[in-house]
């Protein structure tokens, strides 16, 4: 009994310890640097996580970049220069706001063009089902219709 409770203590420890381990706490000597820091880590976006900026991922990798931005901060860099760093390391990717150029083209424009391609196959099928014609119900298909109807006759 004892051991039993004694392994639930370590096991909970560890767990919280684990949960502490990914909280990391960046000290700036000025407000203003500190609202950069946020800012940027907000405008650069997390490599492995799916759609998440730098200040929303918990990764190790983003912890990284957020260790690498603060002291680049720290250094005064400039916004661009830190974009431009961040860029060449990890292309385009890392700016959750991306530039329109031919390499980001289809980034940009791929949603709209398969908008328009799916509106596209959408009218052709509406005037391709409205083109075919009718087919009108025979004599004897028209009476079998009007008894399943008024409920004298039964479908098998």
């Amino acid at each position: 009994m004892i051991l039993r409770r004694l392994l639930s203590g370590l096991l909970l420890l560890g767990w919280v310890m684990t949960a502490h381990a990914g909280i990391y706490a960046f000290e700036f000597d000025d407000p203003a640097k500190e609202a950069r820091f946020k800012r940027l880590s907000e405008e650069l976006r997390c490599l492995v996580c799916q759609n998440q900026t730098l200040a929303d991922s918990g990764a190790g990798l983003a912890l990284d970049l957020r260790k690498e931005l603060h002291q680049m901060v720290l250094r005064n860099a400039s916004d661009e220069e830190i974009k431009t760093f961040m860029v060449s390391r990890y292309g385009d990717f890392v700016l959750y706001n991306p530039p329109v150029k031919s390499s980001t083209y289809l980034l940009w424009f791929g949603p709209f063009v398969l908008v328009v391609i799916a509106l596209v196959i959408l009218i052709m099928a509406i005037r391709r089902n409205r083109e075919r014609p009718v087919k009108a119900l025979s004599p004897d298909d028209l009476k079998r219709a009007q008894r399943l109807l008024a409920g004298k006759d039964k479908e098998v």
